[in-house]
This record gives C-alpha cells, structure tokens and sequence, in this order.
C-alpha cells in the first residue's frame, strides 16, 4: 500500500513525539512491504515565528493532497502569556480543523494494567474501563460569532448547531457503538439549552435506526461525575463541542498519563491524528517526552487505512514496552527512560518479526 502523510510536528515536544510514530511508521512500511511517503509543514508557534500566521495556506494545500496527517502539539509560552497576541498558535488547528471539515475528533480511554497505580482511581473503579468519546469538532460555541463590548463591559460566544451537523456525528458515533458493545450515551444540557434540546431530538430520531443500539442521556454535570465514579459504564460517549473538550481531558486522567493517549479527526475524506497532550515547552529538547500518545495516534492512522493487522502490531509492541517497565518520566519520575529509547524498543519489536519471517 502506498499512502502519502503529511507531517505537522507543531511545537514544544512535538516534533520529538511525532520523529518516533515516523520511526515506527517506518518499521511497520518495512515489515508488511509498505510505502509512506512525508511531507513536513508548519503550524502553529513555529508557523507565526517563520511565516506570521499560524496556518499558512500552504499546509492546509498540502492536506487536501494527503491520504492523512500526523501532528504533534501545539503551543507556545510567549503567546500563552500574552493577552494582546493577535495570532495564537491554537487558531491554527481550530482553522485546520475547519478548512478539512474534520467534524469528528474521537478519543479512547482505557487503563494498562502495569498503569494503573499512576491513576487517581481505585483500582476497582478501574477494572474494565474501556470506552470512546466522539466530539464535534467544527461547530457549537468555539466557533460561533464573538463580540466584545468596546468598552469591555461584556462580551458574547454564540453557541450554534445545525441538524445535519449533529446526523453526521451521530451516524459515526452509532455505527462504532454497533461494532464495540452497543452502547451509546449523549451527553447534553438539554434541560437548559436550546441547542442541547436539538442535539437530544436529533439523536433520538436517529436512534430508530440503531434498534440493536442501547441509547441513555446524561447532563454534562452527571456525565462528569459519572466518569470519575462509575467510567466502565459508558461505551461510546456522543457530545458535542466544548462538553466534548472538557470531557475528554477528565477522561484522560484515569489512564494515569496525558502521554498515553491518541486521538483521530475524522472528516469526509481526510483525517488527523494526534496525541491528546500539549507541547509541554519546559520537557522541548529534553528527551523525556512520552511517545505512546503519537505512537498509538500513528496506530490509528493505520486503522483508518483498513492496516489493523499493522495497527494492531504496534499497539502490542506499546503493551510490551509497558510489561517490561519501559517508562518515560511521566510515568517513573525515578526510574526511567528516554522519548528515543522507547521509539527504539516500539521499532525493533516490529523489525524483529520480519527478521523471524
């Protein structure tokens, strides 16, 4: 198979994150007798420093010509810290994410076993935790009409949805639900918000479809609790924008680590994968950043070329490397190892098959 990705390594420790999905991308093309082929683009800090915006349009060009993208982080102290920047790097994938129409980011959530002394959870409330959250990802509040008073007195983030935005969604979300545990929980606001109240009639029209999909409805502030002290409840979790955000960085803490993590942006004919993380500035440069998230973001990308055989590889390649202790310093601050020499371990677990063959 042959397949063009382009890569986005972003800021902070994302191009040391991402060099290691490549390395390991590679050893998958060797072993199965692949071709991927890289093209490096900008975005982001790096992307204002070198061009003064944050997506220059030669990136979003250089995606409509990809079969995916693989990015890494993104974010940069000297923007965070100043309120008057005009060009942030975040405006960056919220443009990406809106020129390629990727209407749907999708996040698992499960715990390893050798992690699960790292997790804020008893380990009872740990025990089979296994679910995904699909979020809307190019409509609701982060992109509806803005207004600041001149003289600051108050200002406005309009929230909007339209119905074919929350079908599409819900399809996607259904349709996994039909292949995991058929399972699938909304989670709104509908007894306040209007475009929750449209999200929940959409959903349950849609749901007459779905008759071997169980359907429940949480309030976001159900939802929340409901992660922290019963996750194993939930299968596929549908929402949309901004719950969706902050949802899923709750979710993430169960795992014990923010470098464990992947996540894919699906839209009609192009998809993004990344590590849930940020550019994490004080580890740039410092070889102690956790590879996994991209690493199993790459395996993603691969199940999206219909590679599980090869997906599926590399997933067991990260389970080893855990069974063995091989752990960055988010997750042994004492007794550790560094990005590279996980990315090492990853390959060589892959390459050591095609030497067996």
């Amino acid at each position: 198979m042959n397949k063009k990705i382009v890569i986005i390594k972003g800021d902070g420790i994302g191009p040391e994150v991402v060099n290691e999905s490549v390395k390991v991308l590679n050893a998958i093309a060797s072993v199965f007798n692949h071709s991927f082929t890289y093209q490096e683009c900008l975005m982001g800090a790096i992307a204002i420093d070198e061009t003064g915006v944050p997506l220059p349009q030669e990136t979003i060009d250089a995606c409509n010509h990809a079969d995916a993208i693989l990015f890494g982080a993104i974010g940069h102290p000297k923007y965070d810290n100043d309120p008057n920047a005009k060009q942030r790097p975040e405006q960056g994938l919220l443009a990406l994410r809106k020129a390629l129409q990727l209407y749907a980011n999708i996040r698992p959530v499960s715990v390893y076993n050798s992690l699960k002394h790292l997790s804020p959870l008893k380990e009872n409330i740990l025990q089979d935790v296994d679910f995904v959250i699909y979020r809307e990802l190019t409509s609701g509040i982060y992109f509806g009409k803005k207004t600041l008073a001149d003289d600051g007195s108050y200002a406005i983030d309009e929230c909007l949805y339209k119905k074919d935005e929350i079908e599409k969604i819900a399809h996607l979300a259904f349709k996994a639900a039909q292949q995991r545990s058929k399972k699938l929980t909304l989670v709104d606001k509908a007894n306040v918000l209007e475009t929750s109240r449209l999200w929940r009639k959409t959903v349950i029209d849609i749901a007459k479809n779905y008759s071997d999909v169980q359907v429940d409805y949480l309030f976001v502030d159900n939802a929340a609790m409901q992660i922290i002290t019963n996750p194993k409840q939930f299968d596929v979790m549908l929402t949309e924008n901004m719950f969706g955000d902050i949802l899923s960085d709750e979710a993430s803490v169960i795992s014990g680590s923010l470098g464990m993590l992947p996540s894919a942006s699906i839209g009609n004919n192009l998809a993004l994968f990344e590590p849930i993380h940020g550019s994490y500035p004080q580890a740039t440069g410092l070889n102690i950043a956790n590879p996994l998230a991209s690493i199993l973001s790459a395996a993603m990308m691969l199940d999206y070329f219909n590679l599980f055989t090869e997906a599926n590889l590399i997933r067991a390649a990260v389970q080893e490397s855990l069974s063995k202790n091989l752990f960055t310093k988010d997750l042994n601050p004492t007794d550790f190892i560094g990005t590279t020499d996980v990315g090492n371990f990853i390959e060589q677990y892959i390459l050591k098959l095609q030497k067996s063959n």
